[in-house]
């Protein structure tokens, strides 16, 4: 073969590799909510947006949505079905998935407008004042701060605010405190502190304390969850989190996220 068309072959050939190592571009596969801020939406404003952004950016990976309501099913129809390889923003004790070390650990609060305060559960005052809580359903206490509400006795004037409403429940509690309708709301931390930063008059923030005696906690720490055995992207992910700590930190400051784990404060 004449030194010219040896040339050539070897060119083609270097191409076809180039062309083969472009096709087998990583992919970092995210199943998410559309429309559920402070989490996520297809905008990709919610900090979990951010969250598997960074991630990506550190495994060299493209980042691709497989978008699905979060609402019963959500896991197996998403993470279970082989539609993504990573859940972002999950229990860090999740059983269902594999979990990761957490990267923060927030609680229920409530939110009240600046200079007022709520009594303690066990304060016979809680029961008169007018007090904003997550529902499923019409289930009180199917939630950790409606079931402490009715172990109080303070369920005389609560309202409830389904979460599988009209807009996030959220946002509507916040709204309803910022109009005088109630007196506090009683939410999940991410969702009020994301709230109650929109708000049209300055709201406080105070960690909710579960009662004693009180089944369901209030406090719960978050990782990330994948396939149930990955042990190989679970490793990666811990990495992940070890080596960009403060920039997730930064970024849970930025969307106000109330933290009760040991690294609150730091990256704000």
């Amino acid at each position: 073969m004449s030194s010219p068309c040896r040339k050539l072959v070897l060119l083609a050939a270097v191409l076809a590799l180039a062309g083969g190592a472009q096709a087998e571009e990583r992919l970092l596969r995210v199943c998410a909510d559309p429309d559920n801020l402070p989490y996520s939406n297809e905008a990709g404003a919610g900090f979990e947006n951010k969250i598997a952004e960074l991630i990506a950016q550190d495994l060299h990976a493209k980042l691709a949505y497989d978008w699905w309501p979060q609402r019963r099913g959500f896991v197996r129809r998403t993470l279970g079905a082989g539609m993504c390889d990573v859940l972002i923003g999950v229990p860090a004790d999740f059983e269902r998935v594999s979990t990761t070390r957490p990267y923060y650990r927030s609680s229920y609060v409530f939110v009240t407008r600046a200079g007022e305060a709520v009594p303690g559960f066990a304060d016979p005052a809680i029961r008169q004042r007018r007090i904003g809580v997550q529902l499923i359903g019409n289930d009180m206490a199917a939630t950790p701060a409606g079931h402490a509400l009715a172990r109080a006795g303070a369920t005389a004037n609560v309202t409830g605010f389904t979460i599988f409403g009209d807009g996030p429940a959220a946002q509507l509690m916040v709204d309803a405190l910022d109009a005088g309708a109630i007196d506090a709301a009683l939410v999940w931390g991410p969702q009020a502190g994301y709230f109650a930063a929109r708000a049209h008059q300055p709201l406080a923030i105070s960690i909710a304390r579960a009662p004693a005696g009180t089944p369901e906690p209030f406090e719960f720490s978050v990782a990330l969850g994948v396939k149930r055995g990955n042990q190989a992207l679970l490793a990666e992910l811990d990495g992940v989190l070890e080596r960009r700590r403060r920039d997730i930190d930064a970024i849970l400051a930025a969307y106000h996220v109330p933290r009760t784990d040991a690294a609150a404060g730091e990256g704000r």
